[in-house]
């Protein structure tokens, strides 16, 4: 019996460009238009990008990095490296070039994919520190390019005399449990590490996640978050090359909110800050409604809460709810949802940190159900997602299908599966301390309730441990926060102190509707402050004594990537705030 052949994400693009062709694989806004690139072309791209690699004499085992914002090209690279049996890098765009060389030497990247010329001047900077580093490569532009700087099309180019043999040989060589990508951390706890992911590890997890979304060629979705976060590249590249479906890449993302609408997109995934945003520009808007427009929105809402709490945990909801809901439609939702970009959304979901149940509640009363899923690179995205008629909000789901999560004695999550990662890149000690016995030890803590739904409690490094020698997650305390519209980020401190304090910075907008016009810094502002105190006394009314936050300061300013306070998927980066506002966290101590 012949051997059967590999199915790898690769190998599943050939696969669509021979059974879609001229369907679109991608679309991107060009002079204004929108201009669809077929399964056809995308996949001839991929092979001609391939065997250019070949011929700059990329080896398999090697590595290349990729640094741009989402476009076609970025996708093409990526999969041509792992054709060839390299293993692509993507950075961040936010990355400093410091940063960068951190990431591109640690690799050992041999050739570098950069998006334009204002990029590249980070990497000129560390070009001369990072000696494995025989090509650079700009995407497809009008930039002028440096000497020694390849353009996409040159590029493409230099393999057009590399035969398909080689690169067939080379595609036929690729192994299940080989390397086929390294996603760097984005290092909320210190230097990021090279997460190891094999081709069956992002075809398997890629195959689930098609299969439990239900996702097909009927679908699409916007790009716009980080290439180099696997979720993204879960939900741009391996998903729907499996799937079948449509990508809009969006121009930038000053215009995702455009975009969105002009896309109406069916698929959409943001990181909480992204909802956040959401529902705090729409609840402003909804809170300025009068006499009948109140009278309406309050019965939309009531009507699509009622109809979603059926619809989330399976049940059908009944004649009157569904005789409700569908005046609700007429009146406010049919209006509200394209005007956001989701008229066309059947699956909103939202990842790579905890989402306030309260955020999760508001967009279901807008008949915008949102689906949480958690997971970590490490596990190549997904560990437990919630899914339509099969969600518990304030969980983070149930297990994927084949993936084994427990508890362990201390609330650890554990996790293992095909989607669990082959270890940390030239990091031995690293993946000893996460992998045991194919275990993922998360680092989170957690709980799993009597329906298997996973419960999310806290970040196991994260725990502050009271002088009193009480432990306390602050997550859920700092969740909780941030649910008020005015309050934009919440970090509980007091590790090794007698009490919890907070620092809390300003959603601005709404922090100015609070101040009603009223001069000097929104952070001094009384009105202000009475709002936040009352937020926190009606937190503490719900935790236990020693859980209480004693006192608070409203920061001058909010957290930033570029101040290292943020990482570029908007999680804080807790030690790098606490050393920027070490005298006020002192001052809450005097």
């Amino acid at each position: 019996m012949p051997p059967m052949p590999a199915d790898t994400v690769v190998h599943r693009l050939l696969e669509q460009a021979r059974t879609r062709g001229d369907s679109p694989a991608h679309v991107v806004k060009r002079d204004g238009t929108w201009e669809a690139i077929s399964w056809r072309d995308f996949a001839d791209e991929v092979v001609r990008a391939a065997k250019a690699l070949i011929a700059m004499g990329l080896e398999a085992g090697d590595t290349v990095a990729i640094l741009g914002f989402n476009r076609p090209e970025w996708v093409i690279f990526d999969l041509a490296a792992m054709a060839v049996g390299a293993a692509p890098v993507g950075i961040y765009t936010t990355s400093s070039a410091e940063e960068i060389h951190h990431v591109a030497a640690h690799a050992a990247a041999r050739v570098f994919l950069v998006e334009n010329a204002k990029l590249y001047e980070r990497v000129a900077k560390i070009r001369k520190d990072l000696p494995e580093l025989a090509h650079t490569i700009f995407m497809r532009g009008d930039d002028p390019r440096p000497r020694r700087v390849l353009g996409w099309d040159e590029f493409l180019a230099s393999g057009d005399d590399t035969g398909d043999d080689e690169f067939e040989r080379r595609l036929d060589a690729l192994e299940p449990d080989g390397l086929a990508t390294l996603i760097y951390t984005s290092g909320t706890t210190g230097p990021p590490k090279g997460v190891m992911l094999s081709h069956d590890n992002l075809a398997w997890t890629a195959g689930c996640v098609a299969d439990i979304l239900a996702t097909d060629g009927e679908d699409c979705s916007l790009s716009y978050l980080p290439l180099s976060h696997i979720a993204e590249q879960m939900l741009t590249i391996h998903g729907p090359i499996t799937a079948g479906m449509t990508i809009y890449f969006a121009e930038s993302l000053e215009a995702v909110a455009d975009n969105l609408k002009e896309v109406q997109p069916t698929v959409i995934f943001g990181v909480p800050r992204i909802w956040e945003k959401f529902h705090a520009g729409i609840s402003a808007r909804l809170a300025g409604a009068t006499g009948l427009k109140k009278a309406i929105v309050a019965f939309s809402r009531h009507a699509a809460t009622d109809v979603n709490k059926a619809k989330l945990c399976g049940r059908r909801p009944g004649l009157w709810t569904r005789f409700r809901y569908r005046i609700a439609n007429r009146l406010l939702l049919s209006k509200i949802k394209p005007a956001l970009g989701l008229g066309r959304a059947r699956l909103c979901v939202s990842g790579a940190a905890p989402v306030a149940v309260e955020v999760l509640e508001f967009f279901a009363s807008l008949d915008l159900p949102i689906y949480e899923v958690y997971g970590q690179s490490e596990d190549t995205g997904p560990t437990s997602i919630n899914l339509p008629g099969e969600t518990r909000l304030g969980s983070v789901g149930k297990a994927l299908p084949g993936v084994e999560v427990k508890i362990a004695d201390d609330d650890e999550i554990l996790v293992k599966g095909r989607n669990v990662f082959m270890g940390y890149y030239r990091d031995d000690a690293a993946t000893q301390e996460t992998l045991t016995d194919g275990w993922l030890h998360s680092g989170d803590l957690g709980r799993i309730d009597d329906d298997g739904y996973l419960h999310i409690t806290g970040r196991k490094k994260e725990i502050i441990i009271t002088a009193g020698g009480k432990n306390v997650a602050p997550k859920n305390l700092e969740l909780a926060l941030k649910s008020d519209p005015l309050v934009n980020e919440a970090v509980v401190i007091g590790d090794r102190r007698k009490y919890l304090t907070a620092l809390i910075t300003l959603d601005e907008d709404a922090a100015a509707t609070v101040a009603n016009g009223a001069g000097g810094p929104l952070a001094d502002n009384p009105l202000i402050r009475d709002h936040i105190q009352r937020a926190v006394d009606a937190l503490n009314g719900t935790v236990a004594q020693v859980e209480t936050i004693k006192k608070f300061t409203v920061l001058s300013r909010n957290f930033t990537i570029d101040d290292g306070e943020l990482t570029p998927s908007l999680k804080v980066k807790r030690k790098v705030v606490a050393k920027h506002f070490a005298d006020e966290i002192e001052a809450m101590y005097e």
